[in-house]
This record gives structure tokens, sequence and C-alpha cells, in this order.
């Protein structure tokens, strides 16, 4: 009833904690964007399928997995190589899900993890991304920050309750700031698509564009409103990276118009 998709590049040092939550009943496909370190070794041992085809974006690369790699089941699930997913998560979709008609898409919450301690409130939850997807009727494309990706509206959407955890930062500052330079350049301009279904934070972000004080917002957000002062230094850390974030898309909008 379920495959699992996991799309990788380098990702060695996550993958294996990522494959032992999952049940070994069901078939894992890994789709590799040209992995040099030992993912695809790690992946061969677990007796995955693997695929490979170099990065088009998130939507491209998921669209590939549903369409190019021989998958029959009627259920995908999208991990990412940083994330585990709980027993009772499984649990749950063989209780609920498997035979279900009515339902498309589930949005599917998570939990952030920083140097591998919990953030309970810095993020602000819940984050919803639509993870668990019907094969025959699901397809993605680009959300509005040109990165991201979004599902196209004729997705009927439900909202899973249990959360997967998603240890996304281990202390690679740099790898990290490179990274979102990157993923910056292309939220300069904010493009809603008319074809996706938007979440609640995507909307608030398209209507707020690109004033400076989203900045100081931003912080203000995930340290203050959102209690990340209760998460200690790593909810300081959280609130620090994304307000950097933040500035460095405002300070790369500020420069494309200067040179117009």
């Amino acid at each position: 009833m379920l495959t699992i998709v996991i799309l990788t590049k380098n990702e060695q040092a996550n993958l294996p904690a990522c494959l032992a939550a999952i049940p070994q009943h069901y078939p894992v496909v890994i789709v590799d964007s040209g992995s040099t370190d030992n993912t695809v070794a790690i992946a061969k041992s677990r007796d995955c399928q693997i695929y490979v085809n170099p990065w088009p974006g998130f939507a491209e690369q998921r669209n590939f997995a549903i369409k190019q790699c021989a998958i029959t089941t009627p259920w995908i699930l999208f991990v990412d190589a940083d994330e585990i997913y709980p027993q009772t998560f499984y649990d749950w979709f063989e209780a609920k899900m498997v035979g279900t008609d009515s339902v498309d898409v589930m949005m599917v919450p998570s939990v952030l993890y920083l140097r591998g301690k919990r953030l309970n409130h810095a993020p602000g939850y819940p984050i919803y991304h639509p993870r668990l997807v019907r094969r025959d009727t699901t397809r993605f494309v680009r959300n509005h920050t040109g990165h991201g990706e979004a599902v196209i509206n004729s997705c009927r959407i439900g909202h899973a309750v249990i959360p997967y955890e998603h240890y996304f930062y281990h202390g690679e500052i740099i790898e990290w700031m490179h990274k979102h330079v990157d993923k910056a350049a292309q939220e300069v301009q904010l493009q809603p698509p008319t074809d996706a279904v938007m979440t609640n934070r995507g909307r608030l972000s398209v209507l707020l564009g690109r004033s400076w004080l989203r900045i100081l917002a931003r912080f203000l957000y995930h340290f203050v409103f959102r209690g990340g002062f209760l998460d200690g230094f790593a909810g300081l850390e959280f609130a620090l990276m994304f307000t950097w974030y933040e500035a460095t898309i405002y300070v790369q909008a500020k420069a494309g118009t200067q040179t117009r």
C-alpha cells in the first residue's frame, strides 16, 4: 500500500538513522541527484531501489519519483534523509489510510531539532508539508518561494496529527548559510502559483511582501511571539539564523532593484 521515497545527495551522515526508522516491509526508493560520498552504498545495503536524476528542484524531483521510478503502490510517503517518522505514524497509516479514497494528499506536521535539541516553541507550530500522497492523483509544483514545493489545487487535502522529526541542523553553519544564500536568491521575487495549494504561512509571506520590516518581524515572531526564548540558547540560535535569512533576501532584493 505504501512506498517510501527519499531524495538524496551526500546524505551519508543522515541516511542510516532515516532508513532504520522505516519498517522493513515497506519498499524504499532512493532518488539520488549525484552523491559523491557513501549515500548510494548505504542505500544498497538496505536493498533500496536506486534511481539517479540531476537535481531539478524539489517539486520536479518528487514528480520524477511519482512518474519514473516504477512505483505501483497507491500511496507514496516522501521522507527527507534528515527526517525520522515514528512507528506511530506508520501504525496510523495502516489503521486509517489504507483503503480510504476521500483524500489525495495528507499534510504532515513536523517537529524541528537543532543540534539534536527539540525545539518546542521557536519554529511556530504547526508546520505542515505535503508528504503522504496518492500516486495516481498528485502532482507537485513549485510554491511561492521558488524553491519549495506544493501540490496542485485539484488535490483533496487532509491533515495528519502525528508529526515527523526533522533534524535539520547539526551545527554546520557555513554550509547552512551557503545553501540559504542560494535559496534567498530564489525567494527575492515571490511568485504565488495559480494552480497550487498554499499554506497559511505561504499566504502570509506573500501578503507581507519584501519590506525591511520583515527582518525585525522574523526575529520577534520566532523568539518572542512563539516563545522561542523558552527553548533556551537553541531557540535564540534558531531565531537568529532565520532572521539572517530574511535579511539576506531583503539585501538581495534591494541590490536587484538598485541595479535596474
